[in-house]
């Protein structure tokens, strides 16, 4: 009892100086974890923090920014850049860019799951060690004292060594390689064999026969993480592809902004111009209040469009700057200098069907689900067979030890063996699951072959759209270029009329805004033509052949099959995009002027001007008059020249008639 009451009290002390040591390194813990009764949420100051790039401040319409110095753009260099910085696949939404939910890392990650499937079939080792002592205590009567007993025991040492290798193969067949070895030790006590070795070596096999049975359904496993790799591939493929469109369309959709936003300042001028010789008829009473407040009304809406289109300018480069990945501050404004396509370009109909269901990434993702849907099939018929394993066991045993002479002995090799040959039975009464598994599966492949006939069929109809929308466009185009000369010359027309004081200001403002509606209209009918051919190539799915866009695989050395005593090997780590992109002409003056951008206004000024320069009145010239009378004959009275020449001259329209009434030269 003592010896006992000394143990338990060196336990004590042990876990007391424990549970001290424990205190001192950290906080008290609880034995058992308390409930969680409240909601314990970190505040967002308590979470990691990340740094944000620090950039002026972007432009906006009281601050556009327009002075900065400028940085010519190839349609080539801003696909480039969206290319080098596409880690996350950005797409265009309107005036912003969003992520596309794919990155360069998609297909590498799935590409991991090939070879976790492929685990299945590599071997197994196991290798167990177990050293025992156990000691049971009994009691026996004494031998000197029949009224007493004693209490004495046995120990029994022993150590065990258990090891096994394990190979699945692919037709569903298991082999297994084991050794097992058993040492004991009892004392006291007199034994034939003390310390005996029991040793045993087997080898068995295990291979179904129904269930499980055949190299398709083993390796169906491996096959759908293959198609999910490639899967993963042309779902990030087909995301590059909606943002190389996606720049296009940013690109073009500036253009065309910027050309609008120089037809309203060119409203803006004349409407300016109009308004000032307004007020300046007001003060020789040729006009009046309401006349200037039809210019000033129609000044004010000319610069409140004006102010629409500067934000629209600013609002579709802040879209092409998204999507390129770069900041919403830029040092340099951007100026796009690749000239539009301008020519009509005829589709082959038949071909471009042909080419779409070869080339798009969604008819191609379809055509996978549909092959994965048969492997599922194959493993959902194998699942529906019983289970019947035909199995054979052979094992070599052994023994030795050491007699109580002294001396040890052994079992000769090969005299004891064993031997099993079986075949195992088991099925579920009416495989009601497994049934219920196929039945779906199969209802699966129907389901997916009629999504493959309605991809088909979106398919076609969305290059019928493009097709249309092609031809609508250029047309638009053409008549919108027809229109821009028949509102030039009206505009030309009716501003003459209103120098001549013969048309009401009214008519020369319907006449600005038809000229810069036109002017506008026609940009826009260009700009929509060339984002629908590459909207066209985007729906035959070649957006990336066309401009010269592949993927290479990018490496990266890890941890191999050997683990820490292997050198590292080389796995796929990302798939990017090249940027070397050479499909469109470059420039060297923004691509607006490429609509051959010219005031009519100043250029009618412009040869008023050059024409008085050239026919210049001379005011010592003698001019003769004459009288003006109802049949033109004659001469004018003194009378009737004082009458003429005490008249107001109130306007430039009488100073006109009186000039062409009475001056012959």
């Amino acid at each position: 009892m003592k010896l006992h009451s000394n143990r338990w009290s060196h336990l004590a002390i042990v876990l007391s100086l424990a549970s001290a040591a424990s205190l001192q390194a950290d906080p008290p813990r609880h034995s058992i974890l308390p409930e969680q009764r409240c909601l314990a949420i970190r505040r967002p100051d308590q979470l990691v923090q990340v740094p944000v790039p620090v950039t002026p401040r972007p432009a906006t319409v009281s601050d556009p920014q327009f002075e900065f110095p400028q940085r010519q753009l190839t349609l080539n260099d801003a696909i480039n850049i969206t290319l080098a910085n596409s880690k996350v696949v950005r797409v265009l939404g309107g005036v912003s860019a969003s992520s596309s939910g794919r990155t360069i890392y998609d297909t590498a990650i799935t590409n991991t799951t090939i070879d976790q499937q492929r685990a299945a079939f590599d071997p197994n080792v196991t290798a167990n060690n177990v050293w025992n002592q156990i000691e049971n205590p009994a009691a026996q009567p004494d031998p000197t004292d029949p009224t007493q007993s004693i209490i004495n025991g046995t120990q029994n040492e022993g150590y065990g060594f258990d090891f096994g290798l394990t190979k699945r193969n692919v037709y569903g067949g298991t082999a297994s390689l084991g050794v097992n070895s058993n040492t004991n030790r009892i004392t006291p006590g007199i034994l034939p064999l003390n310390p005996s070795d029991r040793t045993a070596t087997e080898f068995s096999y295990t291979q179904p026969l129904l269930r499980g049975a055949g190299r398709t359904v083993n390796l169906a496993p491996i096959v759908l993480a293959r198609i999910d790799t490639e899967r993963s591939y042309f779902q990030y493929k087909n995301a590059v592809q909606s943002s190389v469109q996606g720049v296009v369309e940013a690109y073009w959709s500036l253009v065309f902004a910027k050309t609008d936003l120089w037809a309203r300042r060119q409203q803006v001028q004349q409407a300016t111009f109009a308004n000032e010789r307004t007020k300046s008829r007001v003060e020789v009473g040729d006009a009046n209040a309401g006349d200037l407040a039809q210019t000033q009304l129609a000044l004010e809406n000319f610069k409140a469009s004006l102010l629409a289109s500067e934000a629209n300018v600013l609002q579709r480069q802040a879209a092409l700057l998204n999507i390129m990945g770069l900041p919403p501050f830029e040092s340099q404004r951007t100026v796009p200098v690749t000239p539009m396509v301008d020519q009509r370009i005829a589709v082959d109909w038949v071909a471009i069907n042909e080419l779409a269901q070869r080339q798009r990434p969604d008819i191609i993702e379809l055509k996978l689900i549909l092959e994965a849907d048969q492997q599922r099939l194959a493993q959902a018929c194998n699942d529906a067979k019983p289970q019947l394993d035909g199995i054979a066991l052979y094992r070599w045993n052994g023994l030795e030890g050491i007699v109580p002479a002294g001396n040890r002995i052994r079992s000769t090799n090969g005299d004891f063996t064993d031997w099993s040959l079986g075949v195992n039975f088991s099925v579920p009464l009416g495989l009601r699951r497994e049934r219920a598994v196929l039945r779906q599966q199969r209802l699966v492949i129907q389901r997916d072959r009629a999504n493959l006939d309605q991809g088909l069929h979106q398919m076609q109809h969305l290059l019928a759209l493009s097709m249309r929308n092609l031809d609508q466009f250029y047309s638009q185009y053409e008549r919108f270029q027809a229109v821009r000369r028949a509102a030039r010359t009206n505009l030309e027309q009716q501003l003459a009329q209103y120098d001549e004081g013969i048309v009401q200001f009214i008519v020369v403002l319907q006449a600005i805004v038809d000229w810069g509606n036109s002017v506008s209209a026609e940009a826009q009918a260009l700009s929509q033509y060339n984002t629908e051919l590459a909207r066209l190539e985007l729906q035959s799915g070649t957006i990336l052949e066309t401009h010269g866009v592949f993927f290479y695989e990018e490496r990266f050395q890890t941890i191999g099959p050997l683990g820490r005593f292997g050198p590292n090997r080389a796995y796929p780590r990302s798939q990017p995009p090249t940027t070397s992109v050479t499909r469109y002409a470059g420039g060297d003056r923004p691509s607006e002027e490429s609509f051959g951008l010219e005031n009519p206004a100043a250029r009618d000024r412009a040869d008023a001007d050059d024409d008085e320069a050239v026919l210049p009145l001379d005011m010592d010239q003698e001019v003769e008059f004459q009288k003006i009378d109802a049949d033109g004959n004659g001469e004018m009275s003194d009378e009737e020249i004082d009458k003429i020449l005490n008249e107001p001259r109130t306007s430039r329209r009488q100073w006109q008639s009186f000039k062409n009434r009475v001056f012959n030269r």
